[in-house]
């Protein structure tokens, strides 16, 4: 039976895409849960000074934090660390570890009543690490993930820029580079990677710093001592002492992302 060209081409077509179609959907399409929720594994460093932890969490002390009005070093210390350029204006802006005001970080919760000391205060801002991560679901090439211990990580290079994570995101804590970002680091730290233009970048609570037995840059440059970091699940750490003495609220818990960076009010 003979075919005739047009016939021809529309067959083969279909083919093809048929073809192509399937890795597309299995690439792009939702993950599933338990996919989606699934922690990497944690590579062993051989290193017997490593930080190790079940889970990470971060208490931030706001009292402790207002007592020194303007100070950046928390900040200063984790940008200068990671790279983290300057472009000088907000459109560009990269930011690991910012401060906005207490309104603006928590507007969902009820301040009616609040003092206005509280609320205009300046208050440190990050990545949350959460425990149920938006992010780590929308990533179509898994360049964001959850470790074992709950830091939530970066991968630039497997990063293709589709910008889903930071979509996905409710805190407003991951950067895209618009611009290359290598001209505007004022002092390149080599010990770290610097990045490229189109790929997304945020706080990793310093793991690079963890294998060598150091604490994340912000909490050992606060002289304040507003900064508390160790882990959650064990019940005589200092984070597990404060939040079991002082109150403690976290960004947009109700979204069901279980941030796991306090605030003490």
């Amino acid at each position: 039976m003979s075919v005739d060209r047009r016939e021809f081409v529309r067959v083969a077509g279909a083919a093809a895409v048929s073809l192509v179609a399937a890795p597309a959907v299995k690439l792009f399409g939702q993950p599933s849960e338990e996919t989606a929720a699934a922690p990497q594994k944690i590579v062993s460093t051989g290193k017997p000074d490593s930080l190790t932890a079940e889970r990470w969490a971060m208490v931030v002390d706001l009292k402790k934090c207002a007592e020194h009005d303007g100070c950046t070093k928390c900040i200063d210390a984790c940008h200068d660390l990671h790279n983290v350029p300057e472009f000088g204006n907000p459109k560009d802006e990269i930011k690991w570890v910012w401060k906005e005001s207490f309104h603006h970080a928590f507007h969902d919760q009820e301040m009616d009543y609040v003092s206005e000391e509280l609320k205009h205060r300046p208050t440190l801002l990050l990545c949350n690490h959460c425990d149920n991560p938006a992010c780590v679901r929308v990533c179509p090439t898994k360049a964001t993930w959850k470790r074992e211990d709950g830091i939530v990580m970066m991968d630039w290079h497997r990063c293709i820029g589709c910008r889903y994570c930071i979509v996905a995101c409710p805190y407003g804590s991951r950067s895209f580079n618009y611009r290359d970002p290598r001209p505007f680091v004022e002092k390149v730290n080599g010990e770290f990677p610097t990045r490229m233009r189109g790929v997304v970048e945020k706080c990793t609570f310093c793991e690079e710093r963890l294998v060598k037995g150091q604490l994340p840059a912000c909490v050992e440059a606060c002289e304040a001592g507003a900064l508390v970091f160790g882990d959650l699940e064990d019940p005589e750490s200092e984070v597990r002492a404060l939040l079991h003495e002082r109150f403690a609220i976290r960004r947009k818990p109700s979204l069901g992302t279980q941030p796991e960076v306090y605030y003490l009010v």
